[in-house]
């Protein structure tokens, strides 16, 4: 099963007892922040969950399958996400 942001937003109102907008606004509100966050190329440290970290990709050759040609492709920024040994042992169940 995918959890997802209506799932979220359910579970932030069963919990807080928030209206359903408010609890919309709350997660959209924290969301915001961890976008700009990383927009701007600094890491989310969440601990005992992980950490969300902006890193740099070069450029690289690649062949296109449909055309058989070599083709460069430019520099981008990617997030990658490491768990962090907490969660690691619960999703193993070590803990």
């Amino acid at each position: 099963m995918t959890l997802t942001k209506e799932d979220l937003v359910d579970s932030i109102h069963n919990h807080l007892g928030l209206t359903k907008i408010q609890s919309n606004e709350v997660f959209e509100f924290l969301f915001e922040i961890m976008k700009n966050t990383l927009e701007n190329g600094d890491d989310i440290l969440v601990s005992g969950f992980g950490k969300f970290c902006v890193k740099n990709k070069g450029e690289r050759k690649w062949r296109n399958a449909r055309t058989g040609k070599f083709e460069i492709l430019g520099k981008k920024r990617i997030v990658v996400f490491k768990w962090s040994e907490v969660l690691r042992d619960m999703i193993n169940g070590k803990k």
